[in-house]
């Protein structure tokens, strides 16, 4: 554990995760939020060219974008970038998303008083169980994304069925995706004040992380030890 005493000076180097820095919890470093802000720049890019191509209720998307025809061009591209982005978020990020059985055990009752706001589990690790679910089904769901993406993309190179498949599954997959994008901002923000700071600072309030991570926080304050 390391800590800097109010008034001292802070390192010049930048803090690591899962430290206490200048009275607070450092829950993401720098790195981490240049990835997560990447990922979420490419995803509305790709949303904001992609809405137009799907329907013209969204035409004034295209002309945010310069027109349809802008986005029907550029829309592949930054898709693809999405991935990508995707992909160094899966290698950065893999290791501490295991689901384990305090993981699956959160699936049930404790989701049910989570999401009343009636409850907080103190054993809760640095992420829970909701938000591990949520970054492997943003992993399936990007690469499902791509798959049926180049089949539209290289619509000529594919057969009729398959394009046509490609079509409802690439529809379901971004609607999902969507839906699953309100939720994580909602609960990133207004739900659990407190909690933007993580990936706009980097850092959480000993209370915020005592609440909503009580194990993680037990194991960064020294508390508890790390398994």
């Amino acid at each position: 554990m390391t800590d800097f005493a109010a008034g001292a000076a802070p390192p010049r180097t930048a803090p690591q995760e899962n430290t206490v820095w200048n009275g607070k919890l450092v829950r993401h470093s720098a790195a981490s939020r240049v990835i997560h802000w990447t990922v979420a720049l490419f995803f509305f890019l790709a949303l904001f060219t992609g809405m137009p191509i799907w329907s013209p209720i969204f035409s004034w998307m295209g002309n945010l974008m310069g027109g349809l025809h802008v986005c029907r061009w550029l829309h592949p591209w930054v898709a693809c970038a999405f991935f990508v982005a995707t992909i160094v978020m899966w290698t950065h990020w893999h290791a501490d998303m295991k689901m384990t059985e305090a993981d699956r055990g959160w699936f049930g009752p404790k989701l049910i008083e989570y999401l009343k706001f009636s409850g907080e589990d103190p054993n809760v690790g640095k992420y829970n169980g909701g938000q591990k679910l949520f970054f492997w089904f943003a992993l399936l769901d990007a690469i499902l994304l791509l798959l049926t993406g180049i089949v539209l993309w290289f619509s000529t190179s594919f057969g009729a069925g398959l394009r046509e498949a490609s079509i409802l599954l690439h529809d379901v997959a971004f609607i999902l995706f969507g839906v699953a994008i309100v939720a994580h901002i909602y609960l990133g923000t207004a739900a659990e004040p407190g909690t933007f700071t993580a990936m706009s600072r980097g850092t959480v309030s000993k209370a915020w992380a005592r609440l909503h991570h009580g194990k993680w926080y037990r194991e960064v304050t020294g508390e508890e030890k790390r398994r």
